[in-house]
């Protein structure tokens, strides 16, 4: 079978990363490295990170003594990779039995896939979530603009699932510096772009929703960032990948249509709450990256609303559930 790298960015994450290496060891692949790097945590990690290495000689570790922040230890974790596949693995999750077996199976049997991903399982700070483990699922093959069009506007692909190519991957670049909570979405599109993905309704991971989630505390400020990252994926995508890509200017128009519908839509719920400041950001936001959602069917609801005052909004609101039901 073909070898694979892991990197295992780390940060603050000590108490997670034991069980993060281990599931990787227990795969059942014969030649797997993985390569921890503390990211000049304050806590444990460096001494838990020394004594799995000690422990297992396929474990090496890199110590930061400034913090780097995770796009540039990413990128090192790509630099250092050099087997047939990588992973690359956030310390607050883990694989599943048989993750990289399936994933490298279909990968070595099928060179036109660049990338593949599968679900994963939510574990929130209590307790995992109730979802059925298949320890063996159904494979499919998608073209690479399949995967972009399916994808739509928004990012499906479950970081802690996907194996990568890595001769791909070092051909392709590493993550944009300037896409901090986008990255992997673009990444994903990249990979697109040139070769076709392998997805699989396996559960290939465990995926901790947790109060230090970085992405978590990014997404609870409010809408409009996550909005704003997406629209820089997508602009980063089209000027790095239009050259290879059918219609492509046709294309980056559609998923800028999805995600500005989707804007309108947080508008509206950011009216339905009172926030009329945020609402109005959001929608100024959906009217720049596409000019044409104001003629569409969610902009003139939302319009309706404004027209007529948050106050008669809420009196009515009740009715219209009820006729919507």
């Amino acid at each position: 079978m073909s070898s694979i790298d892991v990197i295992v960015p780390c940060y603050r994450y000590g108490h997670f990363l034991r069980e993060c290496v281990k599931s990787v060891l227990s795969q059942s692949v014969p030649d797997v490295r993985v390569l921890i790097i503390d990211d000049a945590s304050p806590d444990n990690t460096n001494e838990v990170a020394v004594d799995l290495a000690g422990q297992d000689s396929r474990v090496s570790v890199l110590r930061h003594f400034t913090n780097k922040g995770h796009i540039a230890t990413f990128n090192e974790g790509i630099e250092w990779a050099s087997a047939d596949y990588f992973l690359l693995l956030s310390a607050d999750d883990y694989l599943l039995p048989g993750a990289l077996g399936r994933a490298i199976a279909l990968m070595d049997n099928h060179p036109e896939v660049g990338f593949t991903f599968g679900k994963a399982i939510m574990l929130n700070d209590h307790a995992m979530a109730e979802q059925p483990i298949m320890n063996e699922g159904s494979w499919r093959i998608l073209e690479g603009l399949e995967f972009i069009e399916f994808s739509g506007a928004r990012n499906i692909v479950f970081a802690p699932t996907v194996v990568v190519r890595t001769e791909l991957q070092k051909r392709l670049g590493g993550y944009r510096a300037e896409l901090t909570h986008a990255g992997d979405m673009e990444m994903w599109l990249r990979f697109a772009a040139h070769a076709s993905v392998g997805m699989t309704d396996a559960y290939q991971a465990v995926y901790r929703r947790h109060s230090e989630n970085m992405s978590l505390e990014y997404l609870g400020k409010s809408w409009l960032p996550d909005l704003q990252q997406r629209a820089y994926a997508f602009n980063s995508f089209f000027q790095t990948c239009s050259d290879v890509l059918p219609n492509a200017q046709q294309l980056h128009r559609k998923l800028l249509w999805l995600l500005a519908c989707e804007a309108v839509g947080f508008a509206s719920a950011a009216f339905n709450e009172g926030k009329m400041e945020v609402s109005e950001a959001i929608s100024e936001f959906a009217l720049g990256i596409c000019p044409d959602i104001k003629r569409s069917l969610p902009w003139a609801k939302l319009a309706c609303k404004r027209a007529m005052s948050y106050e008669t909004w809420r009196a009515l609101q009740p009715i219209v559930d009820k006729i919507r039901k």
